[in-house]
């Protein structure tokens, strides 16, 4: 498999941790990187969403809603979609 080079940015302490643990295990810092990397996202995949978020995230909002947002804290860029801040509080809100 092809590899394409990163660079990252990471304090000095957790550098020096990380190449021992790697060490220990006798795998590059790389290899322990990239298997830390595809775990965490099979994992992440693997977590069903939630169908009623998935409804809320797609549904419309009506002019009438719009045009109350922002009347106590003031309006929402142009670029940012209410229901993506909405999903995002319920999913954070909720543990999701």
């Amino acid at each position: 498999m092809a590899t394409t080079k990163l660079t990252l940015s990471i304090e000095p302490e957790v550098i020096s941790k990380a190449r021992h643990y790697a060490s220990k295990r006798r795998k590059s810092l790389s290899k322990i990187f990239a298997e830390l990397l595809s775990k965490a996202i099979e994992e992440d995949e693997a977590i069903p969403e939630d169908p009623f978020l998935k409804r809320l995230k797609e549904m419309e909002v009506s002019a009438e809603i719009q045009a109350l947002t922002g009347i106590l804290k003031g309006k929402y860029p142009d670029d940012v979609n209410i229901w993506d801040v909405k999903y995002e509080y319920l999913k954070e809100k909720h543990g999701l």
